[in-house]
């Protein structure tokens, strides 16, 4: 007869008990009971005496016979079992019943013989029951069933823990958490940090939960040795419940208690933003006062400072990075990026094939496991250095380290660069071929094929082809506030002002923190010298939705220039030519020079924009203007 699902089940289960069985009276074997432990044992059988012992022969020219005590060693003699035979059956009881529907029972069947083996593993088991069977308040007197039994048991503590924090009962944890503490050894207090902010982050009530974390760790405070990363974890739960200025009391005293933590600096690090100003010196103190300061904190650091568009200050914290360690290779890649985007070309040069050297001579197994940021890393490594060989002209070379991108997923960027390769050179229709011959997975790959269209067009010069296809685009979805801003570009450069103007307030009124809206077109003003109040009114407007963006600054000195207050335009456009030499941003700086009388400072400037970009339109327009040859 064909056996029943039932049966299948249950013999699944008697399976699975047998081999846990099997594992615990190995575990007994390699790892004895304590000498008090109450479990009752099996005698195994011992194996049949021969008849009539007689002594072997050894055979000839062998090696001396082992001694008996390391024979022993080698076979080593059954041991009896931890496990009764009521015991066994009580555990298998405790399976089939939790399996087969009744998880009340399978609990209760497991409990027992875990108290009475004292064993860790069916008081876990127990738990596990009752969390499937969705009864926290069962779990936790599993777990202090195993804290009775088995006092000295950390795992026992640590499964009441967790228990706690998921039935939401913080306040209960304090003792038990300063006891888990305690118990650590000291080598492992930083992972254990790290596992209290992750645990108790989770808490519904999230500001007791950083009053309990605190009261827990009020010993770790008074110790020099963990104080950093004690204070570093209260600063977490509370930057988890929203209180950002507790946070940075909590790094600010970390720090003070430990100089050389980089627990504090790394949650001010999450910190820094115009409204937290004390947050940055936290940081910056720790990575000058530190020979040892830790590499990767200073790689954060320079990417938040890049997404705050310093790029100065982000170049020379990675420049101190690879001087100090050169065999790292990510601060080079983000040096690289940092030098081409500011036209050093040669120093990115360089700092993109040492990147390069560095990645392909990783271990074998730090290269396995960080492949996908190592290969998207290369990737960009190989898309800057043809952008570096573009600029110079160098097409055959652009397109040799375009060919050695083999990643599938960045096959349409590099398609993408190929099209502008052959757009450069003349061959548009080969190029809009190229992009449209691209695969389309998503919505979005659709989009941004689109787009990279438009820009060939846009780079060729071929304005008005390139209006009538965002039209007909925005048409079709007339909120998508990508295509609106690109159509207003586009009505600019055909010199349809009152219709980009248009365009760009129905952006302010789609998207109004969008900052290049108000940009755009208080900078149309300025330059055409018209509205310049109103220029400036909404030039304001961008530098508060991006009060660190040079290119906006570039805008407001300029408009301050129309008005006639040089010094100020002189102030502002020198600042933003600092964080940002481009050619656009030289530019109007020289000009504003020029029209003081400084002419020789402006020469200068002018003549760092062309070696960075000798075609800048703005750039060129603007020496053609004013009949200069630098």
């Amino acid at each position: 007869m064909i056996p029943s699902p039932r049966r299948h089940r249950l013999a699944a289960a008697a399976s699975l008990v047998l081999l846990a069985c099997a594992a615990h009276v190995h575990a007994q074997s390699s790892d004895p009971a304590a000498p008090d432990s109450p479990a009752p044992i099996i005698e195994r059988s011992a194996p049949p005496r021969p008849a009539s012992p007689q002594p072997a022969k050894p055979p000839a020219r062998t090696a001396p016979a082992k001694p008996a005590a390391a024979a022993a060693a080698a076979d080593p003699a059954p041991q009896p079992s931890a496990l009764s035979a009521d015991m066994f059956y009580e555990i298998l009881m405790g399976e089939l019943s939790a399996r087969s529907g009744d998880p009340g029972s399978g609990y209760q069947y497991v409990l027992d013989a875990a108290r009475r083996l004292r064993d860790g593993k069916l008081f876990q088991r127990a738990i596990e029951i009752a969390l499937q069977s969705r009864s926290g308040d069962a779990a936790l007197a599993a777990a202090r069933a195993w804290q009775d039994t088995v006092p000295n048991s950390r795992d026992a503590r640590r499964f009441e823990l967790q228990i706690l924090i998921l039935l939401n009962r913080i306040g209960d944890t304090t003792e038990l958490l300063r006891a888990e503490i305690a118990a650590s050894p000291q080598v492992e207090r930083p992972l254990l940090m790290a596992v209290i902010a992750r645990n108790y982050s989770r808490a519904t009530d999230k500001k007791l939960a950083a009053t309990v974390v605190e009261q827990a760790l009020v010993d770790e405070f008074k110790n020099p040795a963990t104080a950093g990363m004690a204070w570093a974890t209260v600063g977490r739960l509370r930057l988890n419940a929203g209180d950002n200025s507790g946070a940075l009391e909590a790094a600010r005293r970390g720090q003070q208690a430990d100089p050389a933590s980089d627990a504090p600096p790394a949650l001010a690090l999450e910190l820094i933003d115009p409204g937290q100003p004390l947050a940055e010196p936290i940081v910056t103190r720790y990575l000058a006062g530190n020979p040892k300061a830790s590499p990767e904190l200073r790689v954060a650091y320079s990417r938040v400072l890049v997404e705050n568009r310093r790029y100065a200050e982000a170049s020379s914290q990675l420049q101190s990075l690879t001087v100090a360690r050169p065999e790292l290779a990510e601060p080079w890649l983000l040096l690289g990026s940092l030098q081409a985007q500011a036209r050093q070309d040669a120093a990115a040069e360089t700092s993109l094939k040492r990147y390069l050297e560095l990645a392909s001579s990783q271990p074998a197994a730090a290269a396995q496991a960080e492949a996908g940021d190592r290969n998207r890393g290369v990737t960009q490594a190989y898309l800057l250095l043809s952008q570096l060989a573009e600029r110079r002209k160098d097409f055959t070379g652009a397109e040799r380290w375009l060919a050695r991108i083999d990643n599938t997923d960045d096959l349409v960027i590099a398609q993408t660069r190929r099209a502008g390769l052959l757009a450069r050179q003349g061959k548009l229709p080969q190029a809009r071929e190229l992009v449209r011959g691209l695969p389309e997975r998503t919505p979005e790959d659709k989009k941004q094929k689109f787009l990279a269209e438009v820009q060939l067009l846009r780079d060729a010069k071929q304005f008005q082809a390139a209006y009538d296809m965002l039209a007909q685009a925005s048409a079709a979805a007339p909120d998508d506030t990508d295509l609106v801003y690109d159509q207003a570009m586009m009505a600019e450069k055909l010199d349809r002002l009152d219709e980009m103007e248009r365009l760009l307030r129905r952006l302010m009124q789609l998207k109004p923190e969008n900052q290049n809206a108000y940009n755009a077109l208080g900078y149309s003003f300025a330059d055409r010298k018209i509205r310049l109040e109103e220029a400036r009114t909404l030039i304001q407007k961008a530098v508060q939705l991006a009060p660190e963006d040079p290119f906006i600054a570039d805008s407001l000195g300029w408009v301050e220039f129309r008005l006639g207050n040089t010094a100020e335009a002189i102030r502002i456009l020198e600042a933003a030519y600092k964080t940002r030499p481009d050619p656009e941003i030289g530019a109007h700086f020289g000009e504003v020079l020029w029209s003081i009388g400084q002419k020789d400072r402006a020469v200068t400037i002018w003549k760092e924009a062309l070696l960075s970009d000798a075609d800048n339109e703005t750039l060129q327009e603007t020496l053609k203007r004013l009949r200069v040859k630098p």
